[in-house]
């Protein structure tokens, strides 16, 4: 799937730090979500399906990717 990200606005958590190791989200046209690695705002983009970034978000809230 080829999606354009040009226009794009990205934004960080409001918990991140100052510094850049973190993601960065951007909500796209049709529902989309495009996910991608702030130290490299040219690389590549993970880009969701709303339901797809629904199911990530409430396994995140609940706990489940948490190591033992």
């Amino acid at each position: 799937m080829n999606v354009e990200l040009s226009g794009a606005k990205w934004f960080k958590s409001s918990r991140s730090s100052a510094g850049n190791d973190c993601v960065e989200v951007a909500h796209l046209d049709g529902g989309l979500v495009g996910v991608r690695d702030s130290k490299n705002p040219t690389g590549p983009a993970l880009v969701f399906a709303s339901g797809e970034w629904d199911a990530f978000m409430t396994c995140m809230q609940d706990g489940e990717f948490y190591r033992p």
